[in-house]
């Protein structure tokens, strides 16, 4: 089910019982799988992947290429039950390139660097740098991706061939532009 007030881009792929709301913006090739949900009011990039059974809260930022692994689950009220919740609601920015592992939880604007790993089960309660390894609970940085190695073999190292470091470390005002207004 779509809502109205959502645009998305070209090549849409869903599977079943999905649920995108309302006044989201969404780009080209938006893979997502059985009885996953994307709330109202966030914006995704090119080429996102969302696994099954994933929640992606109000107010989200996932940029190009984030990939969103089976149940993970994305916050954005940092105060339930405050009277004055609306105001402080944010979700997550996840850059270009993130990938979280399976069952992850990720609380309200936490921000996520570039082509950054999240293991599975995490959770990510403060800001991740770029292209770093993070899990546990809360998730800690073990390493950079450029340090993981393939344990099967197949290959030296999965993330080797990433493209250059941009040396964004801070979060770029124009993520926060894009944000919709606080209800």
């Amino acid at each position: 089910m779509i809502y109205a007030g959502t645009t998305i881009g070209d090549a849409l792929q869903t599977g079943h019982n999905v649920v995108i709301r309302e006044e989201n913006t969404i780009g080209h090739r938006f893979n997502i799988w059985s009885n996953s949900t994307v709330d109202y009011g966030c914006r995704l990039g090119d080429d996102v992947k969302v696994h099954c059974n994933v929640y992606v809260a109000q107010f989200t930022v996932l940029e190009d290429d984030v990939f969103l692994g089976p149940g993970v689950t994305v916050a954005n009220d940092p105060h339930p039950g405050c009277p004055e919740f609306r105001r402080c609601m944010r979700g997550p920015t996840l850059r270009r390139g993130v990938k979280v592992g399976a069952n992850a939880t990720l609380l309200p604007a936490v921000q996520v660097g570039e082509y950054s790993l999240v293991g599975a089960g995490s959770v990510v309660t403060s800001d991740i740098p770029p292209r770093s390894v993070a899990y546990g609970t809360p998730a800690r940085v073990v390493a950079t991706v450029e340090e993981l190695r393939c344990r099967f073999g197949y290959i030296e190292g999965p993330y080797l061939n990433l493209p250059p470091d941009s040396g964004r470390v801070q979060p770029s005002s124009e993520a926060e532009d894009r944000l919709p207004t606080r209800r």
